[in-house]
């Protein structure tokens, strides 16, 4: 009983809470912390929860998910070409940009693809809005003039995962570019 009343004094004293009303806001932020990272998903215990188990074949269809397909490198792309990997198209892969660099997102398209949390974000550059944590689509571009140094950094931690989880298949170039880069190959034809 003693042990009792000192945690309940302590509580009180370092939290200046009750301890009633400590204990459910711990409560509160377990459960708050269990459905945060229930919402990520590691892709290979997904991969290992799609493997099969000792089940009879002949109980079980076949899944009806498509087989993830190699990432197509597409080079140079303007930001108007790039708008067509937004999903809309299932046939064609899900792409997004950060600082310029696309990446094929199709892997994850349960959150970039359409009706995805993040859907806004594919067939752009989001920098702009990775950087400013916001999903205003005025804050849909490339342009990251204007940033603080702490905006900056959490877009390169951005940057960092889209490098480590993605594959890079191209990047944005403008439109003025695009042109010039095919009126060389045309004179060196």
């Amino acid at each position: 009983m003693a042990l009792y009343t000192t945690v309940m004094d302590a509580v009180t004293t370092y939290t200046g809470l009750s301890p009633a009303a400590f204990f459910t806001i711990l409560s509160f932020m377990w459960v708050v912390y269990k459905m945060v990272c229930g919402m990520f998903v590691d892709p290979e215990e997904l991969n290992d929860a799609k493997k099969p188990t000792a089940v009879s074949t002949a109980d079980v269809s076949p899944p009806a998910v498509v087989a993830p397909r190699e990432p197509v490198q597409l080079g140079d792309v303007t930001e108007q070409e790039l708008r067509a990997y937004n999903g809309s198209d299932p046939s064609k892969p899900l792409l997004m940009a950060i600082k310029g660099q696309i990446y094929d997102v199709s892997a994850s398209r349960m959150f970039y693809g359409p009706g995805g949390p993040y859907a806004m974000f594919a067939g752009r550059d989001a920098s702009r809005a990775l950087a400013l944590l916001s999903f205003d689509p005025q804050d849909l571009t490339g342009n990251i003039e204007g940033l603080s140094e702490d905006q900056l950094e959490i877009l390169q931690d951005w940057e960092y995962k889209f490098m480590e989880k993605y594959v890079k298949v191209g990047q944005l170039v403008s439109e003025k570019t695009q042109k010039h880069n095919e009126n060389a190959k045309e004179h060196d034809n």
